[in-house]
């Protein structure tokens, strides 16, 4: 497994809500797995002030969720 990782062109990390493997393409945004997620700005904000660093696709889904029932949508 260490010698995938060294070969890999992204970083493997956890995500910082639930620690399942993610592969972070901060530098290839658009290929993430997170930009999956449409997030509008004020659920970025809301997230952004719960975690600092990267979030699966799921938990940033449920956030989104999280937010929109604290708001009433």
């Amino acid at each position: 497994m260490d010698h995938l990782l060294k070969h890999s062109k992204h970083e493997i990390i956890p995500c910082e809500r639930c620690g399942t493997a993610i592969e972070c393409k901060a530098n290839s945004y658009t290929k993430c797995q997170c930009s999956v997620v449409q997030l509008s700005i004020n659920e970025v904000q809301y997230i952004s002030e719960l975690y600092d660093g990267c979030l699966c696709a799921k938990c940033l889904f449920e956030l989104q969720q999280e937010y929109r029932e604290d708001i009433g949508v």
